[in-house]
């Protein structure tokens, strides 16, 4: 039987990506990314939902693209890919804080963990306003 999941899911978000930038989780209520974390599973739950995307359970690729005005981006890459990559997997293995919080989109996951990611690409776009983009692709497990 054919799998016909779809191996490549592309998105788009207004604003700026999630930062990790410290110890504390990015999903605490209250936490100052907040606001980005959310925007980033909204815009994830709704291209998941368009495609019937079904979280990955092999070997990905991580794609961000952030598009902004030249000498604007607030964080260096690595933040932003490691903020970008905690919010899309997934978040029930954060079981030191609820997650009530966040709702329905506590079960807005593209691939069960990070350490499925074996490639990561970032790129910057100049732009008039500060957006992104996102494409998570399955990659082939390869013996």
């Amino acid at each position: 039987m054919q799998d016909t999941r779809a191996l490549t899911l592309s998105f788009e978000v207004n604003g700026l990506p999630p930062v990790k930038t410290e110890a504390l989780s990015i999903f605490a209520a209250g936490h100052r990314q907040a606001t980005r974390v959310r925007a980033l599973l909204e815009a994830a739950c709704a291209a998941a939902q368009r495609t019937g995307w079904t979280p990955l359970t092999g070997p990905v690729e991580v794609d961000l693209t952030l598009r902004c005005p030249p000498g604007h981006r607030t964080s260096d890459a690595t933040t932003l890919l490691g903020g970008v990559c905690a919010v899309l997997q997934d978040k029930k293995r954060v079981a030191n804080i609820g997650l009530a919080h966040l709702g329905v989109l506590v079960d807005v996951a593209l691939y069960q963990d990070d350490r499925q990611i074996r490639r990561l690409t970032y790129r910057e776009e100049p732009a008039e306003e500060m957006s992104y983009a996102v494409r998570v692709t399955a990659i082939p497990n390869v013996v």
